[in-house]
Formats: structure tokens, C-alpha cells, sequence
């Protein structure tokens, strides 16, 4: 199938990667954008040829005949755009996270399924070759049942557009939980085999980004800093933790490990960078040993391809909108419990 699946964009701040993947693929085609911000819309509209353009994406989805909507605006905004796109009949390939509350998640697959059309979540950290090849290790039994981990994403001070809708809890529901966290939760169940989460204890501050905020005169409404435990299902635990300002030593700090009967793992930044690396640490023979990971041997396409692909195969994508309210009920629960000072139980 050439340039078969007909796309619409909305939001060009994230959604212009999204627009340029499609853009890219052999069997899709962009037709379609939607931005408020007119010169944005102008500059990618001429870059990419589009003259499909508009200031409102509801407007866009229903007046335009696409078979697949790319939604990447505030988190509000997620859940409508979604649910009125199944309503025609569309596609839905949504960024991270997957909606504001845990309801909204639940009425996003309800509308998929009604539909009976794909959703898949942008949950891009899984997308990388470092993420693959841990993956096929877990697959293959090499680290065992996992039983406990940890998953983090720290930044020194790296608060997104500060007073912008990122930091705004009305459009953005949360700070660097809902922002950076939302990557690690969903990058440790993926290659823990995606368990159900059954209780989370969470804390969340606003001490550094608060007087930052307060010195430029700027919104802050969100937390600086989360953490908490999550308790599954099948008895394994997980602490997660996620700033955007923290007073820690590198810029960026990114790691998610794992702990297993047979073996660990560990994913992680280097350098204090993007560069992400990882090593396993086994036992063999009564001998203990780390092995370090090849990213040149595993070939990964992007989310983007992955959403295409899986159409064109008539099958589900691998970061499905049950990953995403997983991912949702536990972010939800760490705020809740951060709010009331008590455990949440699912």
C-alpha cells in the first residue's frame, strides 16, 4: 500500500516529529495540520506542502476525511480529541501520557473499542536499541521473574516552557510525573511483561522550581519532584522517581533496573545525556559477571512506523491504550496518595 493511510496532525510543538515520521512512511500520508499558533502552522504547512490547515483540530477531524489522527497537544486536550476522532471513524496515535485522570483513559479505549480501531500510546522510550535488546533478553528468561526495580528520570534544572501549559496542573494534570516519570513507569512494565498494579504509595514537592517560578514571575502549579512504590499484582514492587529540578549531579539522570531470580538489568543515560546504555548482571557456573549490551544488533523502527505498520498487518500496535491506562492508574495513584498521605489501593 502507498502513502495509503490518510493523516491529520494536531499540535506542531511535539507533533511536528510526529508529522515528519508519517511524512516518512511509505504507507501514509499527511494531509492535514492543525495548530493555534498561525505562524507555525504557516512555516510547517509550506515546509511539507500541506494546505489542509486549521486553528482547531476538533474542526480538522471533522471535516476532513483521515484515517489516522496524530494528537500532541496539552494533555486536557487528549482525551476529546481522541474519543472525537473514533467517533469518525479514525485511527488515534496519542503522545504520552494518555490522558489527565484514569476515567478519561477508560473512555478512551471504551470509544476505540465501540470504534473498533487502533489507539497507541506515545510511549517512545521503549523505542530505542538499547530498550529492544533488553527486551529480547527478558523474553528469553535471562534475568528471570523480576521481583523489584527502580525507574528514574532526574533533571538538575530542566523545567519545560515554565509558565507555559507544562507547568499549569488544569492543562497539564501534573509536573515531571505525569511529564518524565510517565517514560520510566512505562519503559520498566514493558520489560517487566506489563504486571497490574495493585497499590502505590507516592510523595510530590515543589521546593526549588517554586522560587524559580516565583523569581521570573512566572505559573507554577505542578510538583518539582515525585517518587513512590508501586505494588503489583503478582507481588513485585517498583519505586519510581521524577524531577525536573533536583539538586543531583548531572543535568539529565535516567535509569531504569531491574532485579530477577536469575539476573538484573539496568537501562541508563550516559554522560548526562541521551545516549542510553545497558548491561545485565548474571550468574553462571557460581561465577558473577556483567554483560555489556550491543546497540548495533537490534533493528527498531520508530513509534510512528510501529502505529503504521500494525495497521497495515491488521494488528495491534505494542504500546497499546491498555499499556496507557496501566501507566495512567498508577501516575494518578501516586498523586492521590501524595495528596491524601496514604497509600492508594487500585
Amino acid at each position: 500500500m502507498s502513502k495509503g493511510f490518510k493523516v491529520g496532525v494536531i499540535g506542531l510543538g511535539m507533533g511536528r516529529h510526529h508529522l515528519r515520521c508519517f511524512h516518512e512512511h511509505p504507507s501514509s500520508k499527511v494531509v492535514a495540520i492543525a495548530d493555534q499558533e498561525p505562524q507555525r502552522l504557516k512555516e510547517i504547512g509550506d515546509q511539507y506542502g500541506i494546505k489542509k490547515r486549521y486553528s482547531d483540530g476538533a474542526e480538522m477531524i471533522e471535516k476532513e476525511k483521515l484515517d489516522v489522527v496524530s494528537i500532541a497537544t496539552p494533555n486536557k486536550f487528549h482525551c476529546p480529541l481522541t474519543v472525537h476522532a473514533f467517533k469518525k471513524g479514525c485511527h488515534v496515535f496519542c503522545e504520552k501520557p494518555m490522558a489527565m485522570t484514569v476515567e478519561e483513559a477508560e473512555k478512551m479505549n471504551r470509544a476505540a473499542q465501540k470504534a473498533k480501531r487502533s489507539l497507541m500510546i506515545n510511549f517512545s522510550y521503549r523505542f530505542s536499541e538499547m530498550s529492544f535488546a533488553l527486551k529480547q533478553q527478558v523474553d528469553s528468561g535471562v534475568i528471570g521473574n523480576v521481583y523489584f526495580g527502580r525507574t528514574v528520570w532526574h533533571r538538575r534544572r530542566g523545567i519545560p516552557k515554565l509558565g507555559g501549559w507544562f507547568t499549569t496542573k488544569e492543562l497539564s494534570g501534573g509536573g515531571p510525573l505525569i511529564d518524565l516519570g510517565v517514560h520510566r513507569i512505562d519503559l520498566a512494565l514493558w520489560l517487566m511483561g506489563y504486571p497490574e498494579p495493585q497499590s502505590v504509595f507516592g510523595s510530590a514537592y515543589n521546593v526549588l522550581a517554586k522560587e524559580i517560578a516565583r523569581a521570573q514571575n512566572k505559573q507554577y502549579s505542578v510538583e518539582d519532584m515525585a517518587c513512590g512504590l508501586v505494588k503489583f499484582k503478582n507481588g513485585a514492587t517498583l519505586i519510581v522517581e521524577a524531577s525536573w529540578a533536583l539538586n543531583v549531579h548531572q543535568p539529565e539522570y535516567m535509569e531504569t533496573a531491574l532485579y530477577g531470580d536469575k539476573g538484573g538489568l539496568v537501562h541508563r543515560n550516559t554522560d548526562g545525556g541521551y545516549t542510553m546504555g545497558a548491561e545485565l548482571y548474571l550468574e553462571e557456573g557460581g561465577s558473577l559477571f556483567t554483560k555489556k549490551l550491543d546497540r548495533a544488533c537490534v533493528k527498531v523502527p520508530t513509534p510512528y512506523g510501529e502505529f503504521i505498520d500494525s495497521l497495515v498487518e491488521g494488528r495491534q500496535p505494542i504500546a497499546t491504550g491498555e499499556h496507557g491506562l496501566k501507566v495512567q492508574k498508577i501516575l494518578n495513584g501516586l498523586y492521590q496518595s501524595a495528596e491524601q498521605g496514604a497509600p492508594v489501593t487500585f
